[in-house]
C-alpha cells in the first residue's frame, strides 16, 4: 500500500477542493471539475492468468443503508469477498440524496481501499470523489445504479436497460388488459438506474401496439416507505380511472402494495415492478399482486466483489471483450463501456414465488 501513498495525499488535497466546490449538488455534465475521461489502467494490459490477489480491501457503498434490497445486495458482496480472502467493508447514508455519498468516498480513499463498490444515487454527484480515489490507485466498480462512465473502471447491472423496460411494460399491459391509464413509482428523480428503464418505458409505449396504454405520472417516492406509501396513496386518489401502478424500486413496489390490499382499491388497481419474493410473498398471496419481477440483487453484490478483486489483481482492466471468472456465477465478459450484465429478469406469480428466498 505504501506506493500510493504519495498519490493519495495529492488526490486528497484535490478531492478537498471538488467537495467544497461541488456543495453536495449534482454537476452539470460529464466533465464538470474533477471528472474527466482519464483512466488509471490507460497503458496497462490485462493478465487473465494473473493469481487473485488475498487480502484485498473491498468497501461497499450503496445508496442507503437499512433498505431490504440493499441488505441482500450487499450481503452477496460479503459472501464473496470472504471467498476471496479479502476485507468486507460496509459503509453509506441513511439517505438517499445525491450529495450524501461524497465523504463517505473521500473517507474510504483515506483509508487506502483497494477497491470502491458503489451504486450512485446521482451519477455526476460522486464523480470528483471517485475519479480522485482512481488516481489514488482504488479500483471504482458501480452496482445497481452507475455513475457517469468517465469515473469508474466497471459497472455491474442487474439486466439490460432495454430488457427490463421491456419487462415492465410487457407487465403493466398484460396487467391492464392493453388498454387504460398506468403510473409510475420511482424512487428519487436523479437515480441512473430507475430513470434509464423509465425512458426504456416511454419508448416503448409509443409503439402502436401500446397505443391504448396511457402513462398519467411518474411520482417519486426517494425510496423511502412512508412517502412511497404517501405517493401511492396519491396517485390513486388523483386518477380515479388508473389501472396499474408500475413501481421499479423494491421499496416502492412493497408500499403500494400494502396500500392496496388494505383499501378498496384491491382487485380493481393493479400493482407491478420489481420487488423482493420475500417482501412481496403475503401481497402475492393475498391476491394484491398478480406478477412482477427482479433478479437475485445478492449476486450483484457477488459478481461487484469478483470484478473488483480481478480488476485490482490484474487479470482484467475493464476493456470491453475481457474475460474474468466470478466464483459460483462462472465466467463473465464485459461488455461496451466497461459494463458486466449479470443476466435476464425473472418474473414471479404465485405459481412460482415460493421456490426463491430472497
Amino acid at each position: 500500500m505504501s506506493s500510493r501513498k504519495p498519490q493519495l495525499v495529492a488526490a486528497l488535497a484535490v478531492a478537498a477542493l471538488a467537495l467544497t466546490a461541488c456543495g453536495g449538488g449534482t454537476t452539470k455534465s460529464d466533465t464538470a471539475a474533477g471528472n474527466t475521461p482519464e483512466t488509471v489502467s490507460a497503458g496497462t494490459k490485462a493478465d487473465p492468468n494473473a493469481p487473485l490477489k488475498e487480502g484485498l480491501k473491498i468497501a461497499y457503498l450503496p445508496k442507503q443503508l437499512n433498505n431490504p434490497y440493499t441488505d441482500v445486495e450487499v450481503g452477496g458482496g460479503k459472501v464473496a469477498v470472504e471467498e476471496i480472502k479479502g476485507e468486507y467493508k460496509l459503509v453509506g447514508p441513511n439517505d438517499a440524496s445525491a450529495s450524501s455519498q461524497v465523504s463517505y468516498i473521500n473517507t474510504l480513499i483515506q483509508q487506502q481501499q483497494d477497491v470502491i463498490v458503489v451504486a450512485a444515487n446521482d451519477p455526476n454527484a460522486v464523480c470528483p470523489s471517485l475519479n480522485q480515489a482512481r488516481k489514488a490507485g482504488i479500483k471504482v466498480v458501480t452496482f445497481d445504479s452507475d455513475a457517469a462512465k468517465t469515473c469508474r473502471d466497471a459497472f455491474i447491472n442487474q439486466a439490460s436497460t432495454q430488457g427490463i423496460g421491456e419487462s415492465l411494460v410487457k407487465m403493466a399491459s398484460e396487467l391492464a388488459g392493453g388498454a387504460g391509464e398506468i403510473a409510475i413509482l420511482s424512487a428519487t428523480p436523479n437515480a441512473t438506474n430507475q430513470n434509464s428503464w423509465i425512458k426504456v418505458m416511454q419508448t416503448e409505449l409509443a409503439k402502436p401496439e401500446n397505443s391504448k396504454l396511457k402513462l398519467v405520472k411518474i411520482a417519486y417516492g426517494n425510496d423511502d416507505d412512508q412517502k412511497s406509501f404517501t405517493e401511492a396513496q396519491g396517485l390513486l386518489q388523483s386518477y380515479p380511472n388508473l389501472k396499474v401502478i408500475v413501481s421499479p424500486t423494491t421499496v416502492g413496489i412493497a408500499a403500494a402494495s400494502r396500500y392496496v390490499s388494505a383499501s378498496s382499491y384491491k382487485g380493481k388497481v393493479a400493482i407491478t415492478g420489481l420487488g423482493l419474493p420475500n417482501q412481496m410473498r403475503q401481497y402475492v398471496k393475498d391476491g394484491t399482486v398478480k406478477k412482477f419481477a427482479l433478479w437475485n440483487p445478492a449476486d450483484i453484490g457477488y459478481l461487484a466483489a469478483y470484478a473488483g478483486a480481478a480488476m485490482s489483481s490484474g487479470q482484467i482492466t475493464g476493456a470491453e471483450g475481457e474475460k474474468f471468472k466470478a466464483g459460483k456465477l462462472g465466467e463473465y465478459t464485459i461488455g461496451a463501456d466497461g459494463e458486466i450484465v449479470l443476466g435476464p429478469p425473472t418474473e414471479f406469480t404465485a405459481a412460482n414465488i415460493d421456490q426463491f428466498d430472497f
